[in-house]
């Protein structure tokens, strides 16, 4: 389905109440249509198909929440923080499900149900545009990020920014110290100091984080491992060579990228497995395995990391 009563879907898979009204419907017949689940509102004056939005995950969710504010906004605005980075495709991890936005007119930003505007000093390079959608930069984003979130937030954001060539650290430095006026951006110092672009997942810069926030020895990305006759055979997400170790995190989302075509997951964790031998075989190192729920014990999973870096055992 792409329309209804002769009104096309846009581009972005909204229907403005006006296009709506304008096509014959009545406010009567559009309220009708949503509890019959033939249409989902997105938020007020823009409307979706409902079955289009039971096929979105989370992030395309929040990205269609963000274009039907766009479709409504009445100030010159662009997509900013953790609404610019899903645009991006960057990691958004504990920031909410606002629609963050930077007004454009230099004019104070407000806050509203769904929606935060930011008013702040913006160059023409803070501004971009992805697939149509105006967006800040992947710099000012990154800024943006460290400005509005917490050490941790902030750092898987920037690291997906940097990992997807976004933008660069020298890059971010730059802008930030034009913006050195800007008590928000205190903890840029840590931020920075620990971004690394090698880390490819949200969960991956939140164990690298662990790892720093529990003293551990600071683990390399992204190691390549090599036979014998010296061909790279692997790659691990983290390793400790001098220690003996590597770290592999484990989300479904990277099963799901590793998944060849007709394979089942009971058969990629089977080749994982049969991976992890060979990598242990070459190296001679221990293996560490990370999953979500180990980020939420943290002290716990920083306990069993040091276990296995000293060469100890460790007691669940």
């Amino acid at each position: 389905m792409n329309s209804i009563a002769g009104v096309d879907l846009r581009h972005d898979n909204l229907f403005p109440t006006h296009a709506l009204l304008a096509s014959g419907q009545t406010d009567k017949s559009i309220a009708a249509m949503v509890r019959s689940k033939v249409l989902y509102r997105v938020r007020h004056g823009a409307y979706t198909h409902a079955a289009h939005w039971n096929e979105l995950d989370e992030v395309e969710k929040r990205m269609l929440i963000a274009h039907a504010v766009l479709l409504n906004a009445r100030a010159p605005v662009a997509l900013a923080g953790p609404s610019a980075a899903d645009v991006f495709g960057a990691p958004v991890w504990q920031m909410g499900d606002e629609v963050h936005l930077a007004r454009l007119d230099g004019k104070a930003g407000r806050r509203e149900a769904g929606r935060v505007e930011h008013r702040g000093y913006t160059v023409c390079e803070d501004v971009t545009i992805r697939n149509g959608i105006p967006v800040t930069s992947g710099t000012r984003t990154a800024v943006d990020m460290i400005a509005l979130a917490d050490t941790e937030p902030a750092l898987v954001t920037v690291n997906g920014l940097l990992h997807g060539g976004e933008t660069s650290l020298e890059l971010i430095r730059r802008r930030i110290e034009s913006m050195s006026y800007d008590p928000h951006t205190l903890n840029a110092p840590v931020v920075l100091a620990l971004a690394d672009g090698r880390c490819e997942s949200a969960g991956e810069t939140r164990t690298f984080y662990l790892c720093w926030r529990h003293r551990l020895p600071a683990p390399i990305p992204q190691v390549e491992i090599r036979n014998r006759s010296g061909k790279v055979v692997a790659r691990v997400d983290f390793a400790w060579p001098d220690l003996g170790a590597f770290a592999e995190f484990d989300g479904m989302v990277k099963y799901l990228r590793l998944r060849r075509p007709g394979e089942s997951i009971e058969q990629t964790v089977l080749r994982e497995k049969r991976r992890e031998e060979l990598i242990c075989g070459l190296t001679g190192w221990r293996c560490i395995r990370i999953i979500w729920s180990d980020l939420h014990r943290a002290e716990r999973t920083a306990a069993r990391i040091k276990a296995a870096l000293d060469g100890v055992p460790w007691a669940a």
